[in-house]
């Protein structure tokens, strides 16, 4: 869908933010049984860290992702390994887009006058023209938008890996949470309610997350009153 530029107007840049997030929630709940608070994770092209694959990458639409690039080489000039880093730290390492991806994209906007590229060694850095510049700022709210989306959800699924244990050799966020054994079922379900409530409010402002941990302190009290004797959880 074609955006057009209204350089004043807040209301169109929340129009534009909104129906972007909403596009990658609706994506996100699509692919893998997966919602906007519990990404799916599942290994592809789009590499993320560990080797595992994200989907992240496959909602953003070829011509998104070349105002996204071409965001990237407006703010310095880059070769296709800086545009690689700089959009996985956009995403606080949830997404790292394969070459197979990014060069492509770096030829097309070359061919297409909004870069140019210089050798460096025996990499190519490209500099945004005046042509792509004035594209990128006729698609200012489109592409800012974009990159705000990026950047929250990529902090949602950084979040979900710590609380997961998806780095280093804890549980994958995708595998089954296993009851323990030896305790009631509603204790465990009730203990997987809990994570994902805990997960589901990690992305939330310091007054909301201060709120859910004096929630979690009384029922802790709560149940650290109780004579039984305690199960590791």
């Amino acid at each position: 869908m074609r955006h057009h530029h209204h350089p004043h107007s807040r209301e169109h840049r929340a129009e534009c933010h909104s129906e972007g997030r909403a596009r990658f929630f609706e994506f996100m709940g699509r692919r893998g049984g997966g919602g906007p608070d519990f990404p799916p994770f599942g290994r592809g092209p789009f590499g993320g860290r560990g080797g595992d694959g994200l989907r992240i990458g496959r909602m953003v639409a070829d011509g998104d992702l070349r105002l996204i690039v071409l965001s990237l080489i407006e703010q310095q000039p880059r070769h296709g390994y800086d545009v690689i880093k700089a959009i996985e730290e956009l995403t606080s390492g949830s997404y790292s887009p394969s070459p197979g991806v990014v060069y492509p994209t770096l030829t097309y906007l070359e061919e297409a006058g909004h870069a140019e590229a210089t050798s460096e060694g025996n990499k190519k850095v490209y500099a945004i023209t005046d042509a792509g510049r004035a594209h990128l700022t006729a698609n200012r709210d489109h592409v800012t938008a974009l990159i705000d989306n990026l950047a929250h959800v990529g902090r949602k699924i950084a979040q979900a890996r710590a609380w997961f244990g998806r780095d280093g050799d804890g549980p994958r966020p995708d595998a089954p949470d296993r009851d323990i054994p030896g305790v009631v079922p509603e204790l465990n379900d009730a203990r997987r309610t809990l994570k994902r409530a805990i997960a589901n409010r990690m992305g939330g402002s310091p007054e909301e997350q201060r709120r859910v941990a004096d929630i979690l302190r009384k029922a802790a009290a709560e149940i650290d009153a109780s004579q039984e004797p305690s199960v590791d959880i």
